[in-house]
């Protein structure tokens, strides 16, 4: 008998030549973006979210069923703003374990908060089997090459019962709202972000934002893809036209 073929990856979106020249340095483009804009991305997503950054992933996590006695890996952690979210919440430090490729953001996670931080992928957890009761991914999934891998991963390290949160920004289906978008993501907050930080790498980073949401695959595969990874009871929640937080079980 032959072995099964595994799925074919589903990226979660085209290339973008405009920010790289082959595929191939994709992963070199987007962690040196991350790395050089480190010390400046607190206030990118204060300004991308008019302030309610922090609120808003609280809110989230409380929502989704983080409990206090939990412990909770956040992929793509970033600076923090999740995991100090779930700190907030009533989680001992020692049980919010923070992962990021992005060794800047790694640096400027350690100078706010002493939680666990470990630089890895998300398609690559260096963790073992039922590890951890919760995992959140705050708005990163659309900088990772293959979302089965993510969650299959997710769903290996999660303790049966164990929940996923990911939030994410997902392309405006009006018109309008596209319009919008793009103008504040892709041309007026870039600007205004070079000349506060002086730092030409954070208007880069805005509009690679917007390009990857504007090319993100649709939310049905973003669904179709935690279920294929064997999660369970996915649902999708929609705030305003952008944001969408997709909710899963392992059983």
């Amino acid at each position: 008998m032959h072995a099964l073929e595994p799925p074919p990856p589903v990226r979660p979106h085209r290339d973008l030549p405009e920010f790289y020249e082959t595929p191939q340095r994709r992963a070199k483009f987007v962690a040196k973006l991350f790395d050089d804009t480190a010390r400046y991305y607190d206030r990118i997503s204060g300004a991308l979210s008019f302030g309610t950054c922090r609120a808003y992933r609280k809110w989230a996590l409380r929502r989704a069923g983080l409990k206090a006695e939990m412990r909770l890996l956040d992929v793509a952690t970033g600076t923090g703003l999740a995991a100090q979210a779930a700190l907030d919440l009533g989680l001992d430090p020692a049980n919010v374990v923070g992962l990021d490729p992005s060794i800047g953001m790694l640096h400027e996670n350690q100078k706010r908060r002493a939680i666990p931080l470990v630089q890895a992928l998300g398609e690559t957890l260096p963790f073992r089997d039922g590890t951890f009761d919760f995992i959140c991914m705050s708005y990163a999934l659309r900088h990772v090459e293959d979302l089965i891998a993510l969650f299959r991963e997710f769903h290996r390290v999660l303790k049966p019962g164990g929940r996923v949160l990911v939030l994410e920004i997902s392309r405006p289906a009006s018109r309008a709202a596209f319009a919008i978008g793009r103008f504040y993501m892709d041309r007026f907050l870039p600007r205004v972000i070079r000349l506060i930080t002086r730092n030409p790498e954070a208007g880069t980073l805005l509009q690679f934002y917007w390009a990857t949401i504007a090319e993100c695959v649709p939310p049905e595969t973003i669904m179709e893809s935690l279920s294929a990874a064997g999660l369970t009871e996915v649902v999708r929640k929609r705030t305003g036209s952008m944001l969408s937080d997709y909710f899963a079980l392992k059983p």
